[in-house]
C-alpha cells in the first residue's frame, strides 16, 4: 500500500484476514489469567446461595418488636456454615456474618444496637424488614451469563468463577509464535561485541511481550542477510506455529530479504503506517502461516506490536471487540511543533506538582533508537496529525500498564 495509513483503520482491514485458532483446553482456574474464553461461563447457583446476615448482631422477627420496651429470648448462636431453626415467638438468635438467617426472621439488629445478657435482648431502635440482609441471588442469579466467549480472562474473573463454585475452565490454547531477527550486525547478549555489531534487544523485547500474552514463543535465531537462508528459516517455522514475526528486513534495503523470501513462498502486503515511531509493517501469510513483518529499529518494534500485533494475535484467538487501545486526556508539560501526517507517540512521564496536579513530560531524546526512552516512560502520549501541541494543552496519554494489560 503506497499512501499512509491511520493505525485504527490498518487494525480493523487486518483483523479480518486473521485465521482463527479454534483448538481449546480445560485448565484448572489457577493458571486461566490471561487466557481467552472459549465459551460462556454461566453460573448454575445463586451467590449468596442463601439469605445471610451482612454483620454480627440478632436475628429477628420485626413483627415482634413494635416498640423499643419488647424483650426477646435468644434461642440459638448460628456462625458462618451452621444453619440454625426456625425462630418462635419473641425469640432471637444471636448471629454472625456471613450465616444465614434462621427461618422466621426478616431483619438483622445490630448488636450496638441492642442491650444483652445471654439469655435476652433488648433492642434499642425501630427495625426494617429486610435490614442488614444480603439475600439469596443478589449478587449472581442461577442462569446467569457472567462472562462472554471470546473474554480475555483478567484476575477479577478468576475469584468470580470460583465464586460459584468453578474449578476450571476451557480456553483457548496459547499461540504458538516463532521469532525472527534479521541482520548481519546482530548478536545475542553474552557475546563479545566486534566493531559494528549490536546486540539483539529486538528479540528479547518481543520474548517478554508475548510471553505476556501466554504465547509459547519459538526462537527462529537470527537469520543471515540472505534470501536463501532466510527463505529457509520462514518454511521451517511455517509448519510449527501459528503465526510468524520478524523484526527488520522489510524496508527498501537491497540487503533486506524478508520481502522477497515471504513473497516466494507465500503472499504479502506492505503498509506504510501514518505512526511515530513506526511506518513500514508488513501482512501476510507464509505457507498458510499468519505473518508479521515489524520495523527494526528497538522503538517502532515495541510501538508497533503493543498498537497493532498485539490486538491482532488476541483477535487470532477469537477475543472480541478488538480495537485500537485508548488512554486518558491530561495536560501537556511541554510545547511540541505542527505534527506531520503522521499520528505520533511521544515517550512521556508523569509528572506531579506540589499540589498535587498531574501532567505528562515529553522525554528529550524521542529517537526510534533510543531503547532507554522506553525505560523512561509512564507511557506514550498522543499527538494528532496536524497538531500543534502548548503546555496545559490536554492530549491522550496511553500508560504502558494500559498497554501492557
Amino acid at each position: 500500500m503506497s499512501v499512509l495509513t491511520p493505525i485504527d483503520k490498518a487494525l480493523s482491514s487486518l483483523a479480518t484476514t486473521l485465521d482463527t485458532v479454534n483448538d481449546s483446553e480445560l485448565i484448572p482456574i489457577s493458571d486461566c489469567v490471561g487466557r481467552i474464553l472459549s465459551e460462556d461461563l454461566v453460573s448454575a447457583v445463586n451467590v449468596p446461595s442463601l439469605t445471610n446476615s451482612a454483620m454480627d448482631g440478632y436475628a429477628i422477627r420485626t413483627g415482634d418488636v413494635q416498640n423499643a420496651s419488647t424483650k426477646l429470648k435468644i434461642t440459638q448462636r448460628i456462625a458462618a456454615g451452621e444453619i440454625g431453626t426456625k425462630l418462635g415467638n419473641a425469640e432471637a438468635a444471636r448471629i454472625f456474618t456471613g450465616a444465614p438467617i434462621p427461618g422466621g426472621s426478616d431483619a438483622v439488629v445490630m448488636q450496638e444496637n441492642c442491650e444483652s445478657n445471654d439469655e435476652e435482648i433488648k433492642i434499642l431502635q425501630s427495625v426494617r424488614v429486610g435490614e442488614n440482609l444480603r439475600l439469596a441471588g443478589e449478587d449472581i442469579k442461577s442462569g446467569i451469563t457472567l462472562l462472554v466467549a471470546g473474554h480475555r480472562l483478567i484476575p477479577q474473573d478468576i475469584g468470580l468463577a470460583a465464586s460459584i463454585g468453578v474449578a476450571s475452565l476451557k480456553v483457548k490454547r496459547n499461540l504458538r509464535v516463532a521469532v525472527m531477527t534479521t541482520g548481519d550486525e546482530l548478536v545475542s547478549p553474552g557475546v563479545k561485541l566486534k566493531p559494528g555489531q549490536v546486540y539483539n534487544s529486538n528479540f528479547y523485547s518481543l520474548l517478554a511481550l508475548l510471553q505476556q500474552l501466554n504465547c509459547e514463543v519459538v526462537e527462529i535465531g537470527i537469520t543471515a542477510d540472505d534470501l536463501k537462508a532466510t527463505k529457509t528459516a520462514l518454511e521451517e517455522a511455517a509448519q510449527t506455529v501459528d503465526c510468524i514475526i520478524t523484526t527488520g528486513g522489510v524496508s527498501v534495503g537491497e540487503e533486506d530479504h524478508v520481502k522477497a523470501a515471504v513473497r516466494a513462498i507465500g503472499h504479502l502486503d506492505l503498509w506504510k503506517l501514518a505512526i511515530k515511531p513506526g511506518k513500514p509493517f508488513a501482512s501476510g501469510k507464509v505457507m498458510g502461516t499468519q505473518f508479521f513483518g515489524l520495523p527494526g529499529n528497538p522503538v517502532s518494534t515495541f510501538v508497533t506490536f503493543l498498537l497493532l500485533v498485539k490486538p491482532l494475535l488476541l483477535s487470532m484467538l477469537g477475543c472480541q471487540n478488538i480495537q485500537l487501545t485508548r488512554g486518558f486526556h491530561i495536560a501537556a508539560n511541554f510545547d511540541a511543533a505542527q505534527s506531520g501526517e503522521r499520528q505520533e507517540y511521544i515517550r512521556a512521564k508523569l509528572a506531579q506538582d506540589r499540589i498535587g496536579k498531574f501532567s505528562i513530560e515529553a522525554l528529550l531524546n524521542q529517537s526510534s533508537g533510543a531503547g532507554t526512552s522506553l525505560n523512561l516512560a509512564d507511557g506514550l502520549a498522543v499527538i494528532p496529525p496536524h497538531t500543534r501541541i502548548k503546555k496545559d494543552d490536554a492530549i491522550e496519554f496511553i500508560p504502558f500498564s494500559v498497554l501492557f494489560g
